[in-house]
């Protein structure tokens, strides 16, 4: 696979590799793998943290599946596993507007993993990201559909629980990620560059000084 690393999505040649990595079979396999994982963790029993507060699992499976396969594979999985999802297991009415909102979230994770250096400050962002979508779109999706409640008490409930998780739930990344990129760099499914989890990105320019510093003649008298 191309070993090349991007610092933002913002370039076409990210786009054709997600493009390229979309088509492969062996993504379509690992994504089919991440749908059953969907599946399963949703019989695992949620953990209470504090009141309405639950720890749960389908998320960790979601980002995984948007760090190997990138945002184009990101749209089709989010759609294919929100859909198997509820009929595997449903709960409630079945609510097209949550599929949206599904692909947004695992589309969101792919931009901030995807063919980038997994840092610990990514991982946050990614997290921080999609829980701000849930709180606003999905907090829409149950005011439209289910609630009689108000938008904005939908919302500031949904913000409250969110806030609560987004710690937990960017550890649990954290762990998955530390254990799991050594394993699919080596199944060749992640570049060598994001082969291991990094606390941060060293900023470009501080390996500059650190190269002008070494290229330096020293003072003679």
């Amino acid at each position: 696979m191309s070993q090349t690393l991007y610092k933002t999505p913002f370039s076409p040649a990210y786009w054709r590799d997600a493009l390229a990595d979309f088509k492969k079979p062996r993504t379509l396999v690992f994504s089919a793998l991440m749908v059953a994982a969907c599946v399963a963790l949703s019989y695992l029993k949620s953990i209470p943290i504090v009141d309405n507060v639950r720890v749960t699992w389908g998320f960790l499976a979601r980002a995984l599946c948007a760090l190997v396969g990138g945002p184009v594979n990101a749209l089709a999985f989010g759609f294919v596993e929100d859909t198997v999802s509820y009929f595997m297991n449903p709960d409630g009415g079945y609510n097209p507007f949550y599929i949206f909102t599904t692909m947004l979230g695992v589309f969101t994770y792919a931009l901030f993993l995807y063919r980038a250096e997994v840092t610990v400050t990514r991982v946050f962002l990614a997290k921080l990201l999609t829980n701000i979508q849930n709180v606003f779109l999905q907090s829409l999706g149950t005011y439209l559909w289910y609630s009689s409640k108000g938008y904005w008490i939908i919302a500031g409930e949904r913000a409250v629980k969110n806030a609560i998780m987004l710690p937990v739930q960017t550890v649990m990344l954290v762990a998955l990620f530390a254990a799991l990129l050594p394993i699919l760099h080596r199944m060749g499914f992640l570049p060598a560059q994001a082969a291991r989890l990094k606390l941060w990105r060293k900023p470009e320019w501080m390996g500059r000084k650190k190269e002008r510093e070494e290229q330096a003649v020293p003072w003679e008298e």
